[in-house]
């Protein structure tokens, strides 16, 4: 695939995140998306953000756990990058009209306070190099039409990263077992949808481990100051205007979201 391509899929991509306007599945072409390619459209979309004014501000890890790989029908995790005009604070509203269709995760959101450069990133090495971690929410929101994608679709839709949302609370890693920690997500006060850590890769810093160690392959390190969010905890969930979302992950804290 030529970068003239690659170019052309990602300003596709950025003009339907611009419009709210989803699109066919680029894998759906004769000659399909392979992963590589998948990426530099990735690179161009982001890049049409950044040159809009919007700055990096951490990573996201996609398709970490069984429920959301069956539900997507993608066997691999993936990343993307998350942007300034993608937060929300804790509580705060968000629009429904500004996205396309929305579904809400559960995840725990890793805050380093040093760089990690792969290869040869472990589970100890992330824990050495986090600050600490919070729950969040990761609003996914796919441009591509009836969330009909492929891997290479999800990856060069910046992992189908829509918005998120960071909880107040943040705590060390240093007492926590991060794979054992549960997790509850009530939609309009009932419960919708529970899991733990491990639901993420078998750990969450082991796909935090696993990003690190695929940027390291493209030169590319986490940077100290950044922000991952290291995947879903269960099913995603879909919301529309006038839901209202809690969630709560033991030993780490909670956060909620609001569409309007």
């Amino acid at each position: 695939m030529t970068s003239t391509l690659h170019a052309k899929l990602g300003d596709t991509l950025y003009r339907a995140w611009l419009d709210r306007t989803p699109v066919a599945p680029f894998s759906a072409r004769p000659e399909g998306l392979p992963l590589a390619d998948a990426y530099r459209v990735q690179q161009q979309f982001i890049a049409r953000r950044l040159a809009a004014g919007e700055t990096v501000v951490g990573k996201k890890i996609g398709v970490t756990s069984q429920v959301v790989q069956d539900m997507l029908d993608v066997r691999q995790p993936d990343f993307g990058v998350l942007l300034s005009g993608m937060h929300y604070a804790a509580g705060e509203a968000i629009p429904i009209d500004t996205l396309i269709q929305p579904r809400a995760e559960g995840e725990i959101a890793f805050y380093l306070q040093h760089d990690l450069r792969g290869p040869g990133v472990t589970r100890e090495h992330v824990l050495a190099a986090t600050g600490s971690v919070g729950a969040c929410f990761e609003i996914v929101d796919s441009r591509i039409r009836d969330w009909a994608i492929r891997i290479g679709d999800t990856v060069a839709d910046n992992a189908s990263c829509g918005v998120y949302v960071l909880g107040d609370e943040r705590v060390p890693t240093n007492s926590l077992d991060l794979a054992a920690c549960r997790m509850t997500l009530d939609k309009n006060r009932e419960r919708v949808a529970e899991g733990i850590g491990a639901a993420a890769l078998g750990h969450p810093a082991d796909a935090v481990a696993w990003l690190a160690n695929t940027l390291g392959e493209l030169g590319m390190p986490l940077l100290a100051g950044e922000v991952v969010l290291s995947g879903s905890l269960a099913a995603l969930i879909p919301v529309t205007r006038g839901d209202e979302l809690e969630m709560h992950i033991e030993g780490i804290g909670g956060c909620a979201v609001r569409f309007v």
